[in-house]
Parts: structure tokens; sequence; C-alpha cells
């Protein structure tokens, strides 16, 4: 989806205008990808712009900091004072994505990182609905990706990993080209592990089920762990393990959770209408809730919001 350009970026401490965010072509983390993320949004609701579980995820991109090696520069604090600040300079109302990015420098070259700098930005900008309104709305069409996702032992899948996601941009690329909207991707043992950026869930007999992120080498998702929570609050029972793609074919239901495409429900894999191939009521029960929730709509998760005023 394209960018809207905004007023300012926070770099290092600074707000710098849009255009002259910039960085040299020979920073460290352009070559070799050691660098760390995350993606984060904030909604319109009665009391101003709220970002959603903004601690969350800043210390998220702390852990991951943590198990690259890199020195994080910032405390969670003063990252989630700069995401607010970020938003309240650029008059984002209705709501914007965030993109945090931790990345090494220009100074060094070379595999070895830790003499690099470490740079730390953050960005936001106004984005709609990552999977489209029609996706959001009806159901997307998915494919299990040929390439599988990464085993822990090869990339640390706990961590939001600039370079890691080259995987999912080949599994993106490759459902797309296909014509389908995203890609699901197996772990190395065959067992369903995630989609390109997103948790999985299925619903089986009224009960969610959703791959253990540590065994499935996938990343343990804010918006999963969101979900979780307000199904458990709607009486719905979740269970959290192992699933093969056929289990994907006899759901009930089925959908994907993350920051970017928040909840949308999934139509069919590998053209296999998933259930009755419209969303189905615990879905949409989810969904509606989610979306009451990150717009202040839901007192009880109020918590989960930092507005900004």
């Amino acid at each position: 989806m394209p960018i809207t350009p905004t007023k300012k970026i926070w770099m290092d401490g600074e707000l710098v205008d849009w255009a002259n965010a910039t960085t040299h072509v020979l920073s460290h983390t352009l070559h070799y990808g050691t660098g760390a993320f995350e993606g984060i949004r904030a909604y319109p609701t009665a009391k101003g712009p709220a970002i959603f579980r903004l601690r969350e995820h800043m210390e998220r991109l702390a852990r991951s900091c943590k198990i690259l090696m890199i020195e994080l520069p910032y405390g969670v604090d003063e990252l989630c004072a700069a995401a607010e600040e970020v938003v309240r300079v650029n008059d984002l109302s209705q709501g914007c994505y965030l993109r945090p990015l931790v990345y090494l420098g220009y100074g060094e070259m070379g595999i070895y990182p830790l003499s690099s700098p470490v740079n730390t930005v953050i960005a936001a900008w106004p984005w709609g609905a990552y999977l489209g309104d029609e996706g959001v709305a009806n159901g997307v069409r998915m494919k299990i990706s040929s390439w599988a996702r990464h085993h822990p032992n090869s990339m640390p899948t706990a961590s939001k990993t600039v370079g890691g996601y080259v995987n999912s941009s080949l599994a993106k690329v490759e459902a797309l080209k296909a014509g389908y909207d995203e890609a699901i991707m197996l772990g190395t043992d065959g067992r369903l592990s995630e989609c390109t950026g997103e948790n999985l869930f299925i619903v089986r007999d009224g009960l969610l089920i959703t791959p253990p992120p540590s065994e499935a080498g996938a990343l343990s998702g804010i918006t999963q762990a969101s979900i979780t929570k307000i199904a458990s609050d709607l009486g719905y029972p979740v269970a959290f393990e192992s699933m093969r793609r056929d289990d994907l074919y006899l759901a009930d239901e089925a959908f994907l959770t993350g920051t970017a495409a928040e909840v949308v429900p999934i139509h069919s894999v590998d053209d296999r209408v998933v259930g009755d191939g419209v969303p189905g009521p615990i879905t949409k029960a989810l969904q509606s809730t989610y979306f009451a929730a990150v717009r202040g709509e839901r007192p009880e998760y109020e918590s989960w919001l930092t507005y900004v005023s």
C-alpha cells in the first residue's frame, strides 16, 4: 500500500522533516538486515487519537534488540513518549500506522554488526485496511506457500527482525502472483506456522485453535493475544495446538490477526472454501468486539489504549 507522507519523523531523539529523514546507502542494516522493527496502530476515539497496546509493542521491540544483541539507545518509556509525540505533531487524529525501527547505521562494513552505530526512528502515516475493506468484510483467499517459515535455529523467530522478512516477502509475492490475497506458511516440520505478517486462528466445534508461536516458529502476536483475551471474555475457549494444513481445509471458520491486517476472515485456503464461505458467527463477534475496543468503545479494554492529547 502506498505511503502518504506526514510532516515529521522522530529520528534519534529529534523531529525531522519527512523529506529529510534519510540515511546513508552504506548503512549496515541495508546490506545485512540486522535490525528490529514494530508495527503499531492508532485509532480515532471519542477522547482523541489512541495508540493500541503501545507499551506491549515497544517492549517487544526491546526484546527483539536483546535477541539480536543490539544495544537499544532508548528505554521503553522514552520510545512510548516519542510515539505519542509523532502522532501529536503530525495531527493524526483520525488514526495512523506507526513504524518504529532500530537499525545499524553508517560507519562499519562487513558481516560483524556490533561495531556499527545504532539508529532509532519512529514514523507515522495514515493507512487503511492492509488486506482491503472487502477482505475485512467478506474474507480473503489464502494459499499455502512453497516457502517454509524459518527454523528457530536458523533465524530467531521471537524477534521481529528486519532481514527475516525476506522470507515473508517471497511468500507474499508468490501468493499475489498466483491470484490469492495472502500466503500461509508452514514450519520446517510441515505444521502450520503463520501468514506473512499475521497469526492464524481456526474455529472447530466452538473451540478457537491457534498454533503455539514458540513451537510453530511464529512471532508471538500482540493482536493474537488481544483476540485470545476477547475470546475468553466472550466465553469462547482457546487452545494453542499444532495443526496441519488440512485442519484449515476442514475448519468451521478461520481468520487471521495482526496489527496491520487487524482481524480478517479467511474465505478459502488452496481453493477449498472454509466453512460456508462467509465470515462465521464467532469470527464476526471477535472482529466487532476488537474494532470497538481499539476505538475506545469497550471500557473493559481501555487499559490497552494510550490516548494522545
